[in-house]
């Protein structure tokens, strides 16, 4: 018998540590499918909400589904005096699950053709439709997913006596696995092994955990289950256990939407990055877990411990509140002591994770609780404990799904954070109210009604959120101010950006309009600012100009974001356009349009634009026709969502509605960036536009341009006559551009470029996404990326062709009047100082005198600004490198290494270097037999790293590229 006791608790433990890896799996094949699914759905609230209500739904039907079977087969067992092999059963659902996720993707291609027989324009029906096909994809393992707790439950009970215990081990050990699948699937596994990767892993634990609990079904001693005293199943005892089951329904809906509502604080708190969910929702997981653990480890479980819970739960959570509108001083505080480090990324996040524990550990680890003692207030016979669980957690999920419909979803259309969070409160009081009584007979029924208004009268004297510290964005404040550690009162007090003037959380995003002063307005979401007015006219306006200028015809556009409408209304503006077709994704960014008309030629009430609520890619493949121009104006790529904007899907998506002559235009930007994240943007480009370019607009704000046949973008007389068109004309004045040469100025790589140069990158997909993760990284060390280095043979031959600085100057016998080498230069110096040296350098080298050159520089050194951003220490030295190499004399090592730097750091296709300048240095060098090892040796590093360097790659020939100088 002690063999036999030993034996099944070795089958129980085995049985637990299986439960945590289908627990990871679980959580990994929610973050999976959601991904996925968005490829279909779109990423907007709609498909969000309805993933979830697939997977919640699924979740609650096998809850219930596999509790009556495991009734069925116990009873069936019992009859028979035959094992019910309940673990034989489980492990072949969790094969099954791995089955199914192993033929996922090519279940989804089949339904995403399956999809695309419909036609674009049914709409709300075409939805539905694709809705049906996501549910016919996840609901089935979903289902089955829901027999862990019942099946196991059942299975691992001997009695009703340690019926609780085992139960809350069960549910701790399968929630304790999904904490872990939710860190590693955010921070780790979807970034490295991609989409597919993360489903295949997640089969192959499904089906090793299926072939364990089939070996342990075998290897446990066949002891029979012990029921208790037989309980008939009567409509009395349904009744009594009514208000339980409401009561495990309004917790799950409470803590749904209180999950839903930390979730934006939290982005409003950290930034809205993926790093960011994954933490809350690992908080959640584990504490539910430790909760149900706790649960476990009680000897008994009193009577009045389930009510004393919820009410605990619902009086920590209201203390909570009054709090959570602080969180981003707190986040904010927590960031100023971490270094802008590669290295300290994962420590910052470790703690912030540990800081969010502390914060919200004890109310969510009661809520893990809940369910465990609701389950012991319910069980009744052993031969029913799967059953019991199984409607459990049916009602619970059922809960939850309500919890995320409607407080994640329906009420932010009309209802801001802090109402859903009360309501949520609300429900929380409702299960307390409901439990009470059944832990308290004695009690009047009285009572509770009595006890919900007092509630309902207190959460209704909560005070509202302020929106203006919600909205601060002090996730982007890196370094501690005089008042960062004097409490938020006085740094919110100093931490101004201006007037509010509108504010609202609707589902997808909090967004804010800041007034910073008068006749100024910007929009902020998720406390990060977007766009403004005026400050980034000229970023916005470009963007519709600079690819409007390019294309062949301009009568049809789509625009991806709103925001302030400039970009829109630029376009709309256009004479021919016949229709500017804008998606954008955030309903509380259509409500505030009306407020930027200002600013934007009135383009909220312009009849050619038509603004169309709901995410880019689904808006775009439902769209009719082809467009001319097509503008992507997203948030930054870090920002959770963004990045199916950036992968090569959605680009092809856009290619492929592009009509003859048709220009797609994207914005990306350098600051809060590196070159990791850089480099997979323009790779995923090129990857689908291999004639490309690159525009600057307001600095490090930067423009990639595309079209499937460049001719019309190089075709500098036909530019110019596009230029001179007045509404042209009028649109550039109104971005600040006052002329051909300053608009050409704005190249900053020619057509073609970007295809000849290497880029050291991976291609960002939907199902191999890499670009959020890489960007999230590079956000946290807040530093300013470079663009790679464009400066070797081919990517220089294809620039001096192409660069439409040097084809209007052809048009000119080869030289550039000094009026405009004036306006190209003072452009170029004002918005990217760095490029502007080159320019000077060849000014020099060509004009040795010219007065107006004199006067740039007089300009430049008395700004204050440029005087430190424009080194006019190596104007000397780049302009050697505008010669033919023809000088003599002997150069030292480090002064050829410098000049190689230069030619890289400051080239420019407008103005190229000489390679055989930069040739006939290195020869200078080497000829000198005292350093000669040394020059060889120096030079052979430099052409080791071409992508480091920017690939100058000067060979040892003197053979220049054709085109160059």
């Amino acid at each position: 018998m002690r063999a036999r006791g030993k034996a099944e608790v070795g089958v129980r433990l085995a049985s637990l540590l299986l439960a945590v890896v289908t627990g990871f799996g679980g959580l990994v094949y929610e973050v999976a499918w959601q991904r996925v699914l968005a490829t279909l759905l779109g990423s907007h609230s709609e498909a969000t909400a309805a993933v979830l209500a697939i997977f919640l739904g699924g979740l609650a039907a096998g809850y219930r589904l596999f509790g009556e079977a495991s009734r069925r087969w116990s009873a069936r067992a019992a009859a028979t005096r035959r094992p019910a092999r309940l673990l034989l059963r489980y492990g072949a659902v969790e094969a099954a699950i791995g089955a199914w996720a192993l033929a996922f993707p090519a279940l989804f291609a089949g339904t995403r053709a399956l999809s695309g027989l419909l036609p674009h324009e049914i709409g709300a029906a075409g939805f539905a439709f694709d809705v049906l096909l996501s549910a016919l994809l996840i609901g089935p393992p979903a289902v089955l997913m829901g027999g862990t707790i019942p099946l196991l439950t059942q299975a691992l009970a001997r009695s009703l006596e340690d019926a609780t215990r085992l139960h809350a081990l069960v549910y701790a050990a399968n929630t304790a696995g999904a904490f872990a699948g939710a860190l590693a699937a955010g921070f780790w596994l979807v970034p490295e092994l991609g989409l597919v990767g993360v489903l295949r892993l997640a089969a192959a634990l499904n089906l090793t955990a299926g072939a364990a609990y089939a070996l342990l079904d075998y290897a446990r001693p066949a002891l029979p289950l012990r029921p208790a005293a037989p309980r008939a199943r009567t409509e009395g005892a349904r009744g009594r256990a009514r208000p339980l089951e409401a009561a495990a329904f309004l917790q799950g809906f409470a803590m749904m939407a209180v999950q839903a509502v930390l979730i934006r604080i939290g982005a409003l708190a950290f930034g809205s990055s993926t790093y960011t969910f994954s933490m809350v929702v690992a908080v959640f997981v584990l504490c539910i877990a430790l909760g149900s653990l706790v649960v476990s480890a009680l000897p008994r479980v009193p009577a009045a411990l389930l009510p004393a819970s919820l009410w605990a739960l619902l009086a920590l959570l209201a203390l909570l509140y009054l709090g959570l509108d602080a969180s981003p001083w707190a986040a904010h505080v927590l960031r100023t002591l971490f270094r802008n480090d590669p290295l300290a990324f994962i420590p910052f996040h470790a703690v912030a994770f540990v800081g969010l524990l502390l914060a919200l550990g004890l109310p969510i680890a009661l809520s893990g609780a809940t369910l465990p003692l609701l389950f012991d207030r319910l069980r009744r016979g052993a031969g029913e404990l799967g059953d019991t669980a199984g409607r459990l957690y049916g009602w619970n999920t059922l809960g939850s799904l309500a919890g995320a419909l409607l407080g994640g979803y329906a009420l932010l259309f009309w209802l801001d954070l802090h109402h859903v969070y009360r309501i949520a409160l609300a429900a929380l009081a409702g299960a307390a109210a409901l439990a009470t009584p059944h832990a308290r007979p004695g009690w009047t029924r009285a009572l509770a009604p009595a006890a919900g208004i007092a509630v309902l009268l207190g959460l209704a004297a909560l005070p509202a959120w302020r929106p203006e510290r919600l909205a601060s964005g002090l996730f982007r404040s890196r370094q501690a101010s005089p008042y960062s550690y004097a409490g938020p009162g006085e740094l919110f007090a100093h931490h101004v950006r201006g007037k509010l003037r509108f504010y609202d959380d609707d589902p997808v995003a909090s967004v804010a309009l800041i007034e910073p002063s008068p006749g100024a307005l910007a929009v902020v979401t998720n406390g990060k600012p977007d766009s403004a007015v005026p400050a980034d006219v000229t970023t916005t306006c470009l963007a519709a100009l600079i690819p409007a200028v390019l294309a062949e015809r301009t009568e049809r556009a789509f625009a991806i974001g709103y925001a302030t409408g400039v970009t829109a209304g630029e376009l709309a503006a256009l004479r021919g356009m016949r229709e500017v077709l804008v998606a954008e994704i955030s309903p509380a960014i259509v409500n505030a349009a009306p407020l930027f008309d200002f600013a934007n030629q009135g383009a909220s009430k312009n009849p050619k634009l038509r603004i169309v609520q709901g995410d880019a890619y689904r808006t775009l493949q439902r769209a009719e026709g082809s467009f001319d121009v097509i503008v992507s104006e997203p948030s930054n790529p870090w920002v959770a969502g963004i990045e199916m904007l950036y992968s090569r899907e959605f680009l092809e998506a856009a290619r492929a509605r592009l009509a003859p002559g048709g220009v797609h235009a994207q914005w990306f930007h350098t600051y809060e960036s590196d070159s990791a994240s850089i480099a997979t943007i323009l790779r995923t480009y090129d990857s689908v536009f291999e004639h490309a370019a690159v525009w600057y607009k307001l600095g490090l704000d930067l423009l990639l341009v595309g079209m499937p046949d460049p001719s019309s973008a190089l075709d500098v007389k036909r530019i110019a006559r596009r230029l001179s068109r007045p509404d042209i004309t009028a649109g550039l004045g109104r971005c600040g551009v006052r002329n051909v040469p300053s608009f050409l100025a704005h190249e900053l790589l020619p057509m073609g470029v970007l295809h000849a140069t290497p880029l050291e990158a991976e291609v960002h997909t939907l199902l191999h996404p890499r670009l959020s993760a890489l960007a999230g990284r590079a956000f946290f060390v807040g530093a300013q990326a470079e663009l790679p280095g464009t400066s070797g043979p081919a990517a220089a031959e294809v620039g001096a062709r192409n660069s439409l600085v040097r084809r209007w100057r052809a048009l000119r016998g080869g030289r550039l009047p000094e009026a405009a080498r004036t306006q190209i230069v003072r452009e170029t110096c004002t918005h990217r100082p760095n490029q502007c040296l080159a320019l000077l350098a060849e000014w020099a080298y060509e004009v040795p005198v010219s007065e107006p050159r004199e006067r740039i520089l007089q300009w430049l050194r008395r700004n204050p600004i440029l005087s430190q951003l424009v080194p006019l220490a190596e104007l000397d030295s780049l302009a050697m490198l505008q010669g033919n190499g023809g000088a003599t004399g002997t150069v030292r090592v480090e002064d050829a290494r410098r000049a190689a730097e230069r030619f890289t750091s400051y080239y420019h296709h407008a103005a190229p270097f000489s390679r055989a300048a930069l040739e006939g240095l290195w020869r200078r060098c080497e000829a000198d037999l005292a350093q000669s090892d040394r020059c060889v040796e120096a030079r052979a590093a430099l052409e080791r790293k071409p992508l480091a360097t920017g690939g100058w790659d000067v060979k040892r020939s003197a053979k220049r590229a054709p085109g160059s100088r």
